[in-house]
């Protein structure tokens, strides 16, 4: 049960959605944007969230999309985790959402939840990183389209009023050799001593890793590294790791040291797997 009393919106557009976010703000409330609500409900029921106003953008038509329009894949920020990963229209990002949670919570969670999770792992977030996606957002100011990285540069960075409509993808990317990995420290589902998605584009491996460093993150020095072919394999992995953005976690789900060993391996999985371009 949550302990708190808030309303409840669900939108049918994206102007009524602005338009509630400011009427709530406006009489000095909080107000938060809800996709799946999984989160919200696990976290508000032990205090961990508090709002005045839940907006629910499942009613939103925009972000309910999951399709080619153009040269894009346009996917909306409340599709849920299963819908994406059963479609089979984003091989790589089916399989990292498919490690996620379990299948009866992915019904619900949507990208949209994943990618602004109060966790740091948001796993969802990196095949759209190494794909170089693009999100709209939008707001009291209107709408725009910026290069995701910008909302994910170490943490989410989208300002008060800001949500998330879609996300869209170059479609070319979706036929590039990929793999998916994700270690746990007890079973399938859990939450990530490390997890990596990466892809080779030309004669160049791009790699995106979660549950590592305290965000997801892509980094052109550490792939810089990874991709130096003038030394061995091992060295490459051990340049890499000087690369990472932060330091590695360190907790009750693996100690630091036992990150970096897992993370190696599973650097070495990926460059012999996309050596020939064959994932």
């Amino acid at each position: 049960m949550i302990p708190f009393d808030f309303e409840y919106y669900k939108p049918s557009t994206i102007e009524e959605v602005v338009h509630v976010y400011q009427t709530v703000t406006d009489r000095g409330q909080k107000a938060m944007f809800i996709s799946g609500g999984t989160e919200f409900i696990t976290f508000a029921r032990i205090n961990k969230i508090t709002t005045d106003a839940i907006i629910d953008m499942k009613g939103i038509p925009e972000c309910l999309v999951l399709e080619i329009q153009g040269n894009e894949l346009v996917i909306g920020a409340a599709v849920p985790l299963n819908k994406i990963s059963d479609s089979g229209i984003f091989p790589l990002l089916g399989e990292s959402v498919k490690q996620i949670a379990d299948h009866t919570s992915r019904n619900k969670i949507t990208i949209g939840g994943n990618l602004f999770s109060q966790l740091k792992y948001r796993e969802g977030v990196l095949p759209l990183l190494i794909l170089d996606a693009k999100a709209k957002i939008a707001s009291k100011d209107g709408e725009e389209v910026i290069p995701l990285k910008e909302i994910f540069n170490n943490q989410t960075g989208l300002k008060n009023g800001q949500f998330l409509v879609q996300i869209m993808i170059d479609k070319e990317y979706l036929d590039y050799p990929f793999i998916s990995l994700k270690k746990t420290r007890l079973s399938k589902i859990g939450y990530p001593i490390a997890s990596v998605s990466a892809l080779k584009k030309g004669n160049q491996i791009r790699a995106a890793i979660s549950g590592v460093c305290e965000y997801p993150f892509r980094s052109s020095k550490f792939e810089n590294a990874l991709n130096d072919e003038n030394i061995a394999v091992e060295g490459r992995i051990t340049e890499a790791m000087k690369k990472l953005p932060s330091g590695i976690v360190d907790d009750f789900e693996g100690s630091a040291e036992y990150r970096q060993f897992v993370l190696g391996n599973m650097l070495e999985d990926v460059i012999e797997a996309l050596k020939e371009g064959n994932a």
